[in-house]
């Protein structure tokens, strides 16, 4: 790996040192800086330091910037079909929710039901986050999938490279007490860039009362471990931006909330506040839906006057169906005319075949039997745990109805190059192994049917994961929080 041009040494740790010098630095900084996460069945009052790196891990400089000068144009992609002027993301939907009846259908069920009860308001907050892999064999950035529902870590993004920044400025990765690494390692300012697109959703909202300031509800999940990372934004808003918030979960809307039937505006009873904006840091799941009142609430939300992020048609546009339809040059055009941004965004692709009966679906079909190990295949769900890989697909297949294929698209496999330099935090266990790490670039976009009011990146991410392990969700338990040196 060090043989690489430019690529920084890591440091001579012995055993010794890791367990008395350095790990108590790392949890004593996490612990003091809230890089926290709770544990399975936890206590309320027993966090413990989230699954992290002990060292920042090399990207190349130019896939690392390549990342971040794509992200406002898939920004602008996104935003553009969730207008959906032509009908186009509506009759795409309408197709997918009969291929996935029992979430994608449910969802697109409520978004008709919206659209026919009247949809008060016209703005939605996109909150995205881009996620690639660097290709070994060309240093190339290669999309894994697009977010447009609870993008997570832009919190702890930041803190773990404070973490590293710290731990190599005060030196101690080094025998010498000096600073280790030469290389840049840039801190992610996602933590206040993401809290800042929040707060222009708040700034456009017209409230009821214009002397009171509309407040942003967190729609979580029950029993929520990743609490700390979004505790982090909604310190922002208040330190910052003078923005109160509050945490809901989906099955308290009918309780905790109230909306006037005649303006459609959302109030929270506790305290009466209206709420300006509704971010969803759950809903991308079915079991984040326990009942049928759960998606009644959905429904609720969906119609009030509150600024959504995302709305359901925002939300509709991140399946992978879409991911797969907007590899073609021609469809991808219509929504962003401009030929140079196009042509960045497709450089980032790979190939994504349907599973149904069109002619590039049968060609899929066709390559997961007889190619699987170049490929995994993936659902329209959200979160770790869900996809197939390689050879274990046409075992998969097999063992559900053809007709339910389509509700699957077969993903062309990224090959990274592992880091085994690095060592893994987790609990009180620590692991050197190799690691494949996926980089995510956030943004954020307001608009509403014709315009769009602003358009932001927003920092990024990495999540690095043990290279045996084919999924990266941290809170799901496959992966950990990373930062990035750069070289």
């Amino acid at each position: 790996m060090s043989s690489l041009k430019g690529y920084p040494k890591f440091p001579d740790v012995t055993k010794e040192k890791l367990e008395r010098e350095l790990l108590p630095e790392v949890f004593q900084w996490a612990i003091s800086n809230g890089l926290t996460i709770y544990p399975p069945d936890f206590k309320i009052s027993e966090a413990q330091v989230a699954p992290i790196t002990l060292f920042p891990t090399p990207l190349p400089r130019k896939a690392f910037e390549d990342a971040i000068d794509v992200q406002k144009s898939f920004n602008s992609l996104y935003a553009k079909i969730s207008q959906n002027h032509n009908g186009w993301l509506e009759e795409e939907s309408e197709k997918l929710a009969k291929s996935d009846p029992e979430f994608t259908g449910k969802l697109w069920e409520i978004y008709k039901r919206a659209k026919e009860h009247g949809i008060s308001q016209d703005l939605a907050l996109g909150v995205f986050r881009s996620d690639y892999l660097i290709n070994d064999n060309d240093n190339q950035i290669k999309q894994v999938e697009f977010n447009t529902v609870s993008v997570s870590f832009a919190g702890l993004s930041t803190k773990v490279g404070q973490l590293h920044q710290y731990l190599n400025d005060s030196g101690r990765y080094s025998a010498d007490g000096e600073s280790f690494f030469n290389e840049e390692i840039p801190v992610s300012p996602s933590a206040e860039l993401l809290a800042e697109g929040l707060t222009k959703a708040i700034q456009h909202f017209k409230p009821a009362a214009s002397d009171k300031k509309p407040i942003v509800a967190f729609i979580v999940q029950e029993g929520e471990r990743n609490v700390f990372d979004q505790s982090v934004l909604a310190f922002n808003l208040l330190s910052k931006h003078g923005i109160q918030s509050c945490r809901l979960t989906m099955q308290e809307i009918h309780l905790k909330t109230t909306l006037d039937k005649s303006t459609k505006r959302l109030y929270l009873n506790s305290t009466g506040k209206e709420i300006g904006l509704v971010y969803f840091r759950s809903g991308y799941a079915p079991n984040d839906f326990v009942t049928q009142q759960d998606w009644e609430n959905r429904f609720t939300l969906e119609i009030s006057y509150a600024i959504k992020a995302p709305n359901l048609l925002t939300q509709l546009s991140g399946t992978k169906k879409i991911q797969q339809l907007l590899t073609n040059k021609n469809i991808l055009t219509k929504f962003l005319p401009d030929a140079n941004s196009a042509d960045a965004l497709l450089q980032t692709f790979v190939r994504i075949y349907p599973l149904d009966s069109s002619e590039l679906g049968e060609m899929g079909k066709k390559l997961a039997f007889t190619n699987p190990e170049n490929f995994v295949l993936k659902p329209q769900r959200e979160g770790g745990g869900n996809n197939i890989y390689k050879e274990d697909i046409p075992t998969f297949l097999k063992s559900i109805d053809e007709k339910d294929w389509p509700a699957y698209i077969l993903m062309e496999l990224i090959n990274p190059r592992p880091t085994e330099e690095n060592i893994v935090i987790r609990g009180e266990q620590t692991f050197q192994v190799p690691i494949l790490s996926e980089l995510g670039v956030f943004g954020t976009i307001l608009f509403d049917n014709k315009t769009v009011h602003s358009n932001d990146y927003a920092g990024w991410l990495l999540r690095s994961k043990f290279s045996a392990s084919n999924e990266g969700g941290v809170a799901a338990g496959f992966g950990c929080v990373d930062s990035v040196v750069l070289y």
